[in-house]
């Protein structure tokens, strides 16, 4: 059995690290080479080219973004074009719902399997291989590729047909999005009225306010810290994805809505690379304060 990955970002690499323990033979892709032999010493192989990945019975993606994956998938150059029948394809990136569904078809009808697998957990999940994945597709594709998903993932949950892997990602990031930006709009409130931001932080954490985005946050915050999390610019496209969705089926969301217009102010505020906590130096600047660690 040869499996390929193609991704080795923040989390695709240790993912890919984890699939070594599959025991299957193992090829990596990515752009940048600066991984590779940390690959090639635990016996995987390495390469730049997509059509040597091509050739792997199961093909795993790990990439940023939705035209990324379309552009590797379905491009003038992309992996379709030397795929053959009975291999399978499997997408652990999370994009858009109709550009999932789109390279499903075009997989389909060169008789590909495939399935849309997104996960869940920061980057010390990925590490560990305990991260949640998130499965669409057949459900008997899904059953030959648990032996490869228990490799990164510690629930494996299988969602129902194409694409529901990326909608219950969705949701999951969604409310998580919201978590991040009410904490960039209340904490600054809490410096104006002169509390001490380090008890604020102790009280929430240990309260009915508490969220994985607050145990994870506040304390970055305090040392301002802002480079742990996902990037902002990236991950505002689940913000985008949804206003797609509510759009099209007439779902109201005033909630997210308004957690939507902070992550845009912060990024037109410059904080695109910065991951999520740093949404909080929008309001900060609103209200003249800082809440950092004293």
């Amino acid at each position: 059995m040869k499996i390929g990955f193609i991704g080795l970002g923040q989390m695709g690499k240790h993912m890919a690290m984890n699939m070594l323990k599959s025991d299957a033979e193992l090829i990596v892709n990515d752009m940048r080479t600066d991984l590779f032999p940390e690959f090639e010493e635990k016996g995987a192989k390495t390469t730049t080219s997509l059509v040597e990945v091509a050739s792997a019975d199961i093909i795993f993606l790990c990439l940023p973004d939705s035209n990324i994956v379309k552009n590797v998938m379905l491009g003038s150059k992309g992996i379709i074009n030397f795929l053959r029948e009975g291999q399978t394809v499997v997408d652990f990136s999370t994009i858009k719902y109709t550009t999932t569904l789109e390279i499903a078809n075009c997989l389909q009808e060169k008789g590909v399997k495939f399935l849309d697998a997104p996960v869940s957990g920061m980057e010390k999940r990925a590490m560990e291989g305990s991260l949640t994945v998130m499965c669409g597709g057949q459900e008997e594709v899904f059953k030959e590729m648990m032996p490869f998903f228990e490799c990164v993932g510690d629930k494996i949950l299988f969602m129902g047909d194409t694409g529901s892997g990326q909608l219950t990602k969705l949701i999951n990031q969604l409310l998580f999005d919201i978590n991040v930006a009410a904490l960039a709009e209340i904490l600054p409130m809490s410096m104006k009225m002169g509390l001490d931001p380090e008890k604020v932080g102790e009280v929430v954490n240990s309260g009915t306010g508490r969220s994985y985005a607050s145990e994870f946050f506040i304390p970055r915050i305090l040392k301002n810290s802002f480079a742990d999390g996902y990037p902002l610019k990236n991950a505002y496209k689940d913000l985008v994805s949804a206003a797609e969705i509510g759009s099209n089926l007439c779902i109201p969301m005033p909630v997210l809505g308004a957690a939507t217009s902070t992550y845009q102010m912060a990024l037109l505020k410059g904080h695109g690379d910065k991951d999520k906590g740093s949404m909080i130096g929008v309001f900060e600047e609103f209200l003249g304060v800082q809440y950092r660690s004293r």
